[in-house]
């Protein structure tokens, strides 16, 4: 297949968000201690109250306190210790002005008693419980729905969970939690150079580094991938792979290598064959040769062998989709800030260029534009900058909106 007119990235996203309007993450339900870091399917409504009872916020005395009003050092009050309140064992007595019940942190504070004077404040005597300075009423009380009230929604539908969250979760009593089931990601791995990942290379062989990246950067994004080894530059296990990939109900398919105009890449026209490949070829560096299309309602996309190249155009274009499958915002997960730039980085007009940048103490300074099979430029880099296809460059001095890679 010959590429057709690169087009630009924003009409590749166009397309592509025409492809994912009709696809929607499905709900599944699971446990809360296996829910961290899942999306939320539906928002969750809380049907009791934290704390359900009156309970004490420190070791002391349960006290009314109006007895202690009038207490100070020169003339402090003795109150008469009636009973002891522990955590999941209250004391049940009527508690009458002129008397305390020792409680401790997390017990229930009796009905009648609206403060609790901490044992550091108090000292005991043989006769009660002498105190020397006033507590005002609700002191050291944690009070019915302090915490959460019966009715009151406790997180949002889409929220990703936090370890905080599956505490929230557990506290309230939720054992099953709905949530967006992670989608299916197919990995197809093309190269009969390739050996497996973390092979010595040897002779005229590299080991598959896309591989693993792409698997990690699956994860990343909230799916799940489904690999099964490298096949070679062949047509019919090529096929086979996309054809298989559909019969395991695959939610997406990558397709890494093979993805130009070459003898040996057969991957566009396989896709074109099986279902379409309206994008093939996008204005881009690194990453030009990239695809999207489509198998009946499954998005394909065409990821170059290139590792560098691989990367940008898996977060360009098929991050978005596995994000939103998964019920997460399409945007990148990388933490934007801007900075002065301290050489400046050239670029063609029409064309996105894809930066990676250093940060230093005076400004962002330029690694690499070039090199999409240098896949080290991405480890020593802090991150990347963008050059926009409206402009041909971005000038020393200028600032320039620097994208995080660790976040």
């Amino acid at each position: 297949m010959q590429h057709r007119k690169r087009i630009p990235p924003a009409e590749a996203i166009q397309y592509l968000d025409s492809l994912l309007q009709d696809l929607h993450g499905q709900p599944e339900s699971v446990t809360a201690a296996n829910a961290c870091g899942r999306v939320l399917a539906k928002s969750i409504v809380s049907d009791v109250s934290i704390p359900a009872f009156r309970r004490s916020m420190m070791d002391g005395f349960a006290v009314q306190a109006e007895d202690t009003s009038s207490a100070d050092e020169s003339s402090a009050c003795t109150l008469r210790i009636v009973g002891t309140s522990m955590p999941g064992n209250g004391w049940t007595g009527n508690l009458q002005s002129g008397e305390a019940v020792r409680v401790m942190t997390g017990a229930p504070v009796p009905e009648a008693a609206d403060a609790v004077v901490p044992f550091e404040l108090t000292s005991t005597l043989p006769a009660g419980v002498r105190i020397s300075s006033p507590i005002a009423a609700g002191k050291n009380v944690s009070e019915i729905g302090e915490d959460i009230r019966s009715g009151q929604q406790l997180l949002d539908a889409g929220r990703s969970l936090r370890p905080q969250d599956i505490g929230l979760l557990s506290a309230t009593g939720c054992s099953e939690i709905t949530v967006i089931r992670r989608p299916r990601i197919r990995l197809i791995i093309t190269g009969s150079e390739l050996l497996p990942a973390g092979t010595r290379p040897h002779g005229h062989r590299v080991a598959d580094s896309n591989g693993p990246m792409l698997e990690a950067l699956v994860s990343r994004d909230g799916g799940t991938s489904l690999f099964h080894g490298i096949t070679p530059d062949d047509p019919d296990s090529i096929r086979e792979l996309l054809e298989e990939g559909l019969r395991d109900k695959a939610d997406v398919l990558l397709v890494s290598g093979g993805s130009s105009a070459g003898d040996e890449d057969f991957a566009p026209d396989l896709i074109a064959q099986l279902g379409e490949l309206p994008v093939h070829g996008i204005s881009m560096r690194p990453g030009a040769p990239a695809g999207i299309g489509r198998i009946g309602n499954c998005p394909v996309f065409l990821l170059p062998g290139n590792p560098v190249a691989c990367l940008f155009a898996y977060d360009m274009f098929a991050a978005r989709a596995v994000r939103q499958l998964g019920g997460r915002p399409q945007q990148w997960p990388y933490r934007p800030i801007e900075s002065t730039l301290l050489k400046p980085l050239h670029s063609a007009i029409g064309r996105l260029d894809y930066a990676r940048v250093r940060m230093s103490e005076e400004g962002i300074v330029p690694i690499a534009i070039s090199g999409g099979s240098v896949l080290s430029s991405t480890t020593i880099a802090d991150g990347f900058v963008l050059i926009p296809p409206e402009t041909d460059r971005i000038s020393a001095g200028d600032t320039a909106r620097m994208w995080l890679y660790g976040g």
